[in-house]
């Protein structure tokens, strides 16, 4: 079935290319992202407020400013027959209010910290984790409410490892200069904040709490393992955790977290770090615990705290961290607030105001053409045998697409918010959602929920729930451009639909089926074809771990494998789509520009970015996705139809041999 276009009449659409940006001192078959880009790259400077800066962020404040008028609107008058906005409104009011922060200090914190002092043995540990873990604090390891991926039908209650105070196990395991660096300065900032919530004993504390989390660092698995979906599968019966961690206090644990009663079997995603954790429970005094919980309790409210705390907060996780040199106004991290809090109330608001209902429209036609492009390849693909080929296409058609906003609204009436509480709130907020979370062990599976607010910036597959999701936010210029021709377009949004529908054949996607069932391997391939797929996937790992953005940090191309393989993906197949869509018409040159040249130039585009290098740091050891101008880049050089377009030919820098190539789809 050919696939419809989402063209008007060419004479009426711009290109979707930002020309002013491109270099032409750059040649495209050398340099193709900084030929695009060049210009910008070279103009503009990352804000002083942040780490990076990119098309997410460009959009990000474009929608920040939306935001501010919706909620600084509502704090001069609300809908009466609308209670979320009276809430949005009081939370954001009890953010901004600095002297009634002020004039608190710690006093919110006094019956957090008072229940931490009354620990008096390591069997009193379960039960105050779960207390944290209601209230959003980190703990040494965090329950999580989804899915069962071996049983679709019904939710299950997941934990898995985590407690420490910096980004990955690296920063305290490693011993290169950048990550020792980092790790005195955490210890200097742990001091600091103990120091200012007026503990005595601070500098020592601070070094008991450094070698308590590094001790969590070594038995915690590393951001590779983590990837494989059947280790992390790991079914605990309530009676055999005893086991597992013997001596500790599971009955205690999950009376506490709410969930006996309603299941009777948890996910534990790292059991050896589990039981670890059960023998370094007990070998560690109870006085180093205390400081622990306490720290994580200082640490965690700090952004909410007074001018000092929140200054000092800063200055190690913006700063040190991520080389940003200052912090976000005051008005923005509100909003952030906000958004975590209500998400929904304020998502349904922005949608009113912003999301037109054409774009949604357009959306769900160039999503359908990028279905019909994946069933067309599937048939056509080198490493797919008819039976992979047969449940790739079951799959597929079992996927499903949310764009925009939800079907059903979340209910919020059950969160109390009041204007002269921040703290308070906070707690009440999170506490809500673990409670919205847990209640929904024992039912059914809601299909309908998101786990993105609409005002977004950024999409994402479930395998799970086998569906993609794109918020409202995204869906604007360079992403979606409802006034450009198609080819920028399909090159853009068409890309990251690709890049999420593939994440469903990747080498996580594709080991649950169209259910979101997770299988045991090789899952739906067959092993001959499974084998062939890791070929594919070996050599790009090879291919992105040559990149090194900072000198001595190469790109992880195990971590971020499943990323590059729907980058690539998602181009070829968008590609595909593009062509289709023209329905055998020539596509019209516009700005001296082909079709084919405005797809690759709105690819590129949209990956326009700039990071600083400690920001770069903390993404190459956790980010599963390569920095921007990676992704801007290295994808084309595996696509046959980028060197017709451009010519690219031996010689050239972006010129890759044939057989160097790789091609998933």
């Amino acid at each position: 079935m050919m696939a419809a276009s989402l063209a008007q009449g060419a004479s009426d659409l711009n290109s979707g290319i930002d020309l002013q940006y491109v270099d032409p001192g750059v040649r495209a078959q050398d340099d193709f992202y900084r030929h695009v880009n060049g210009k910008w790259l070279a103009a503009t400077a990352i804000p002083a407020d942040k780490g990076s800066y990119d098309m997410f962020e460009y959009l990000a404040d474009k929608t920040e400013q939306q935001l501010r008028g919706i909620v600084e609107e509502l704090g001069k008058s609300v809908d009466p027959s609308d209670p979320d906005q009276r809430k949005i409104a009081d939370l954001y009011s009890s953010f901004m209010d600095e002297r009634a922060i002020e004039r608190a200090g710690l006093e919110p914190l006094s019956a957090e910290f008072a229940r931490v002092d009354a620990l008096d043995s390591a069997g009193g540990i379960p039960a105050l984790i779960a207390h944290l873990q209601r209230i959003g604090v980190s703990t040494p390891y965090t329950p999580q409410v989804h899915q069962d991926a071996k049983d679709s039908s019904r939710y299950v209650f997941d934990l898995g490892q985590d407690g420490l105070g910096m980004p990955d196990r690296d920063y305290y395991l490693l011993d290169q200069a950048e990550m020792k660096k980092t790790r005195e300065a955490y210890g200097r900032h742990v001091a600091k904040m103990l120091a200012l919530a007026g503990d005595v004993r601070a500098r020592s504390d601070a070094r008991a709490i450094l070698a308590l989390e590094t001790a969590l660092a070594r038995i915690q698995w590393t951001k590779v393992e983590l990837r494989d979906p059947v280790k992390a599968y790991n079914k605990y019966r309530f009676s055999e955790l005893s086991r597992l961690a013997p001596g500790y206090d599971w009955d205690g644990y999950l009376a506490a977290a709410g969930v006996k009663g309603r299941i009777d079997y948890v996910i534990v995603g790292q059991p050896t770090y589990i039981a670890a954790l059960g023998r370094l429970i007990k070998r560690t005094p109870i006085s180093t615990w205390r400081a622990y919980f306490r720290w994580q309790i200082l640490s965690d409210a700090a952004p909410y705290l007074g001018k000092a705390f929140v200054d000092e907060h800063f200055a190690f996780y913006g700063t040190t961290l991520a080389g940003i040199e200052r912090n976000r106004d005051r008005w923005k991290r509100g909003l952030r607030l906000v958004d975590s809090s209500i998400g929904e109330g304020l998502g349904r608001l922005y949608v009113a105001a912003y999301f037109p209902a054409e774009s949604k429209a357009r959306m769900e036609r160039l999503v359908a053409n990028l279905l019909a492009a994946y069933r067309a390849d599937i048939e056509t693909l080198d490493w797919m045998g008819e039976q992979t080929r047969r449940h790739a296409q079951e799959k597929l058609a079992k996927f499903q697409t949310k764009i925009g906003y939800p079907s059903k609204w979340r209910d919020y009436g059950g969160l109390r918010i009041a204007k002269d509480d921040l703290l308070g709130n906070v707690g009440r907020a999170r506490e809500f959602e673990y409670q919205r979370n847990v209640d929904k062990l024992g039912g059914p599976i809601d299909r309908t929920e998101w786990g993105m607010t609409p005002q977004t910036i950024n999409a994402y597959y479930n395998p799970e729930q086998n569906e993609i999701v794109f918020p409202a936010a995204i869906l604007q210029a360079p992403f979606f451009d409802a006034a450009a021709d198609d080819a920028a377009n399909y090159g853009a949004i068409g890309a990251v639909i690709g890049h999420e529908i593939s994440h469903g054949f990747d080498d996580q996607g594709s080991q649950y089926d169209g259910n979101g069932d997770l299988l045991a391997p090789p899952g739906w391939f067959t092993q001959a074809d499974l084998d062939r797929f890791q070929a594919k996937a070996h050599a790009l790992v090879a291919q992105y771990a040559a990149y090194s953005p900072v000198p001595g940090y190469p790109i992880n191309g195990e971590l971020t494998l499943g990323e590059n393989i729907a980058d690539n993906s998602g181009l070829a197949i968008a590609y595909k789509a593009y062509v289709l869509s023209l329905a055998g018409r020539p596509a019209p040159v516009i700005d001296g520009l082909t079709g084919a040249q405005r797809f690759f130039y709105g690819f590129a585009q949209v990956w326009r970015g700039k990071e600083r290098d400690n920001l770069l740091i903390m993404q190459i050891k956790t980010d599963p996705h390569s920095p921007d101008a990676i992704r801007g880049q290295v994808p084309e050089m595996n696509q046959a139809p980028f060197y017709d377009a451009f010519g690219v030919k031996p010689g050239d820098k972006m010129y890759l041999p044939p057989e160097r190539r790789v091609s998933m789809w």
